[in-house]
């Protein structure tokens, strides 16, 4: 009876795991899949443009990991609130961290505007591909704002447990953005071709769209803000910001630290030519199949372990964080054994540069070996995010990029020049080390028997 019992709870528990993964792995395909189609128009305009994109998406996607980092955050106040029952909570998180961030990010984005020039310069580039550059960086600017709201409307409705309606927003923003690319960059329906400019425009446009819906859905009926117009609720409350940015600046600057490291790694693949960096970010681009379904085991985990510590059942919590470990493993067997191999099919169907795909088959072996510890590392590091240690993962990204990724490196390129696959082993054995120190600190942290943030 009690194994009955015990079979019964684990489905209820698989169920809603898969309910809040299966949302966040087909908004993370969509995102993909709008990627490559916007990169295809774009890259039938001209080299020129694809650098320009390039370059100015390196700005915009440090401000972008700064407010997904702190969406993170408001993903912990939000879960622990719904799990204690605590719906008032819930509305002053949201409200505060929609002001302050709206406020933030629009002091951010002039700077950025007003120095789009400059800020370029550091990537060394040409007259006539900063002179892109810098129009591409104005124009898409005005979009931070916008894509601001919906990455914290999605972090409010993560924490209650619902991933459907952040995919139905980022869906209607991808298309939205291809129909806006295919009209402005080409001109279409009696409007002069903008090519670019277009492509900058049809982003910002889409951007506006999502964020609209996303205020829709927090003040429409039925909203976690439905009724809340009053002005009391709408007064900055400087300690609940503070608070709220301290448990999401450690993921933001998790994320920016991957940001510069990627440069740097970049530049050091770079020395080995061409070639070796065209086939890394087809390496990369291989390497999605695997880390996308993880990306949302890790939100279930914060998500889950953060409404049971609200709701003060501990017990659930490592039942949920034991079917969410198990889940990844069994994907990602699959996802990680596929890369392990099959390399040469997944390259083949990338390219059919035969240099390209002997360089990129080094490194999708190397990654499918290291795709279980990483993708559990993962999960680990969601489950502490959603008790409130979100330094934790900040901390064990910046041991493993800056302590053994890149000086290990721009050692193998620089000075001791040795082959490409050590820059490939190099990589599997940061995210090894990483999985081990996770490990090594989600077990010497009671987790399940936290104080609740929301009450510090």
């Amino acid at each position: 009876m009690a194994a009955e019992i015990e079979r019964e709870e684990n489905k209820r528990i698989r169920n809603r795991i898969l309910a809040m993964i299966i949302p966040i792995t087909i908004e993370n395909i969509l995102q993909m899949m709008t990627g490559f189609v916007s990169m295809a128009m774009i890259g039938r305009i001209d080299a020129i443009a694809v650098g320009a994109l390039g370059i100015s998406n390196r700005i915009t996607q440090i401000i972008w990991a700064l407010f997904n980092g702190i969406a993170t955050g408001v993903t912990v106040f939000v879960a622990q609130a719904y799990g204690s029952n605590n719906r008032e909570k819930i509305k002053k998180v949201a409200i505060q961290s929609l002001m302050a961030s709206v406020i933030l990010v629009v002091i951010l984005q002039q700077i950025i505007f007003w120095n789009a020039s400059n800020i370029l310069k550091i990537f060394d580039p040409n007259d006539v591909l900063l002179q892109n550059g810098t129009m591409y960086l104005k124009i898409s600017s005005w979009g931070l704002p916008f894509i601001t709201i919906v990455l914290i409307v999605a972090g409010i409705l993560h924490g209650v447990g619902n991933t459907k309606t952040p995919m139905q927003i980022v869906l209607i923003m991808n298309i939205m953005n291809i129909f806006f690319s295919y009209i402005l960059i080409f001109g279409k329906f009696g409007i002069s071709p903008l090519k670019l400019k277009g492509a900058a425009i049809s982003i910002v446009l889409a951007q506006i769209i999502a964020a609209f819906l996303g205020i829709w859905v927090l003040f429409g009926k039925d909203g976690i803000l439905s009724n809340h117009f009053n002005k009391k609720s709408f007064k900055l409350d400087k300690e609940e910001i503070i608070s709220i940015y301290k448990v999401g600046l450690p993921t933001s600057f998790e994320s920016i630290f991957w940001q510069i490291a990627a440069i740097i790694i970049t530049k050091a693949i770079l020395t080995y030519g061409e070639s070796a960096l065209a086939a890394y970010q087809l390496g990369l681009q291989a390497e999605s199949i695997s880390y996308m379904p993880a990306a949302g085991f890790s939100v279930a985990a914060t998500t889950f372990i953060g409404q049971t510590l609200g709701s003060g059942e501990k017990d659930l919590g490592r039942k949920y964080l034991k079917q969410l470990v198990i889940g990844t493993s069994i994907i990602t067997i699959f996802t990680g054994g596929t890369l392990t191999f099959f390399p040469q099919l997944i390259m083949r169907l990338l390219t059919n540069n035969k240099e390209l795909i002997s360089i990129g088959i080094g490194y999708l072996v190397a990654m499918g070996v290291v795709q279980i510890p990483q993708n559990i590392a993962g999960v680990l590091n969601g489950a502490l995010r959603g008790a409130g240690f979100t330094r934790v993962p900040m901390i064990v990204a910046g041991v493993g990029l800056w302590l053994i990724r890149v000086p290990s490196s721009l050692l193998a390129a620089y000075y001791f020049k040795t082959s490409i696959s050590v820059i490939w082993i190099i990589i599997g054995v940061d995210m090894f080390f990483r999985f081990l120190l996770s490990f090594i600190i989600y077990k010497t942290k009671d987790i399940y028997n936290m104080n609740l943030i929301i009450n510090k």
